[in-house]
């Protein structure tokens, strides 16, 4: 049951991040209609969800702050902060836009991302989010956590008052997160056995479709329901993992692509900013197989050669501390 549990989500980061390269790298269609835009704010919103309910997850079971935060700043800051290294030496900034990008808090006016760093708004948001909850866990242990819909619903709240359709900034897109979040208590049965139960009669079809409908920027108020909608859609396969779509979502491939899609996401800017992204119209997309070709071959590498050895050094030390504590 874990295996396949884990296997599902795997296919959802699978998805999401081939959505995210779809909105960057391919046409989906004629500009008036907007499903580059769409297909960007789907994949992120499936991404965000994922990251909310696996820590929420995590820190139920594991409730040590210090642990968790090793943890998640060894998979997070080695590529980012490479990648930032290698960006901002080839477009030189500011000294205080080199600060924001690595304390990350870039995504916040006077927002000094560039083209190739645009993206790494989200990796603020999560950053964020990471420290946020540890606090909150730090502050009044596994109880902080049963916090996160009354937070959630506050920063949708938020963005309902000031018209935030979509934002890169934290307090007005964390609610993606916050929503998986929301959905890791349920799945744990602490919002009670109604609603969990609710969640394994739901037809993950209509949700779909529902969430499509809220990625679009011409669905108005449905923005805002975009982070439940996803929570939702995500649960729905979870909580139900015979249907098709479910199988469909534990095929090897999608697990490949989700073991790598932190690199994906990472790198690809600056590949684009190379000469495989270069050229008028049919000379641009012309090289879009040799850029994906080169794109899987570095994530490849940055993720089973680099990421998961200083990961495994983060897992040591916080083991270490763990037995410092303990002597």
């Amino acid at each position: 049951m874990q295996g396949a549990r884990f296997s599902v989500l795997d296919g959802w980061r699978g998805l999401s991040i081939l959505s995210v390269l779809a909105c960057h790298l391919l046409p989906l269609g004629p500009k008036t209609l907007q499903l580059n835009f769409a297909a960007g704010v789907l994949g992120m919103s499936l991404f965000f969800t994922l990251s909310g309910f696996l820590v929420t997850h995590f820190l139920m079971g594991r409730p040590q702050v210090i642990d968790f935060l090793i943890r998640r700043f060894f998979r997070i800051l080695p590529l980012a902060w490479l990648y930032i290294l290698i960006a901002l030496l080839l477009n030189p900034v500011s000294r205080d836009a080199w600060l924001a990008h690595l304390f990350f808090y870039a995504n916040y006016p006077p927002k000094p991302l560039i083209p190739v760093t645009d993206h790494l708004w989200s990796l603020c948001v999560e950053m964020h989010f990471y420290i946020g909850l540890a606090l909150l866990v730090a502050s009044l242990k596994k109880n902080g956590l049963l916090l996160i819909p009354l937070i959630c619903l506050g920063i949708t709240a938020l963005r309902v008052l000031n018209n935030q359709h979509v934002s890169v900034i934290t307090h007005f897109r964390v609610d993606e997160i916050l929503a998986g979040g929301i959905l890791a208590l349920n799945y744990n049965r602490k919002l009670g056995d109604k609603l969990h139960q609710f969640m394994s009669q739901i037809n993950y079809a209509y949700v779909l479709v529902l969430l499509l409908i809220s990625c679009h920027p011409a669905a108005g108020f449905m923005n805002y329901l975009r982070p439940y909608f996803a929570a939702t859609l995500v649960g729905a396969t979870l909580f139900n993992q015979n249907t098709n779509f479910a199988k469909l979502l534990e095929h090897k491939w999608l697990f490949y692509i989700a073991s790598i899609s932190y690199a994906l996401y990472v790198i690809h800017p600056l590949l684009l900013s190379t000469w495989l992204g270069s050229g008028d119209l049919i000379d641009k997309y012309s090289k879009r197989p040799l850029l994906f070709l080169v794109l899987f071959a570095c994530a490849h590498v940055s993720t089973f050669y680099y990421e998961q050895k200083v990961m495994a050094w983060g897992k040591r030390l916080s083991k270490r501390i763990k037995l410092t504590k303990v002597r």
